[in-house]
């Protein structure tokens, strides 16, 4: 059963980097037209998001080459692993895209001042084109699991977005003479990608900072192991995530059981089933008699 699962596990794997190299070279292609497209039709919004989309191919390739080093093994330099590489690429990939969004607001704000014709036709073809291939990127992101997938699904399913907008956008300015609506577009598109973008950042920050995961109850964790038979008391309760993904959790127990060893790793055991219940992935238990002095981990 153990050695099935394990099977299943680096399916998966294998699936998420496949998922990042299929939506980085769409975007990377993609972004070459863009940037072409954005010249020819004059339009701040098509350049708007052709550099958030090079920021995205840039950080596309990252994360997909990221993702592929957190794969690896544990080593005596990193012997928990390297999951937390692929929330590395998370948190680049955010600053890349606030940054580039910064740099689309700067160019857009001046364009409502001093309006410039755009060529409404060409954008709308260029929209559907964007609509079409990031809309296959996001189909192929949108089932992962990782943060970093999830931090990849975000941006191409703003580049739909953002695409959406722009066709609804040349539509207009296309029957009428409107050429502010493109510089709106831009300002309003980039604001909503770095709103959750940055509401992303924080969550990734948060696990680098080895925060207790939300969707974690320490209060129904300490209860639920007060409830065995044989814990007296639980104290030194630790709980911090790897990538947003594998919990994991150091706990003392205090029992007054003065039994053999294998009275002991029965409890044990009994404490392990109930924290998997949890969904803690990985633990590490000390157990202690009353009254014995132990050191502080904090």
């Amino acid at each position: 059963m153990g050695h099935h699962h394990h099977h299943g596990h680096e399916h998966h794997d294998h699936s998420d980097t496949k998922n990042l190299a299929t939506a980085f070279f769409l975007n990377l292609i993609f972004t070459i037209i863009e940037i072409i497209g954005g010249l020819w039709t004059n339009s701040v919004a098509i350049l708007a998001d052709a550099i958030h989309d090079l920021g995205d191919s840039l950080s596309l390739g990252l994360a997909w080459y990221l993702q592929n080093v957190s794969k690896k093994d544990p080593s005596s330099s990193f012997t928990y692993g390297y999951r937390r590489f692929s929330l590395l690429g998370a948190i680049l990939t955010a600053l890349i895209l606030i940054i580039g969004g910064l740099i689309v607001i700067y160019e857009s704000v001046p364009r409502l001042i001093h309006m410039e014709e755009t060529n409404a036709g060409g954008m709308i073809g260029l929209a559907i084109l964007g609509i079409l291939v990031n809309g296959l990127a996001v189909w192929r992101t949108r089932s992962g699991k990782s943060m970093n997938e999830q931090m990849v699904s975000w941006h191409l399913l703003e580049d739909v977005l953002g695409w959406v907008a722009v066709l609804i956008g040349a539509l207009i300015m296309f029957f009428f003479d409107a050429p502010f609506i493109d510089p709106i577009l831009s300002i309003g598109i980039t604001l909503w990608v770095m709103y959750n973008v940055v509401h992303q950042l924080i969550k990734a920050v948060k696990i680098v900072l080895q925060a207790a995961p939300d969707e974690i109850d320490q209060v129904e964790i300490r209860t639920a192991l007060l409830d065995l038979r044989g814990v007296d008391a639980v104290h030194h309760l630790h709980l911090w995530s790897l990538d947003g993904l594998k919990v994991i959790m150091s706990v003392h127990v205090q029992t007054s059981m003065r039994g053999d060893l294998a009275s002991l790793q029965s409890l044990k055991a009994d404490i392990r089933a109930r924290l998997h219940s949890f969904g803690i992935d990985h633990v590490t238990i000390e157990m202690e008699a009353e009254g014995e002095i132990v050191e502080k981990c904090v």
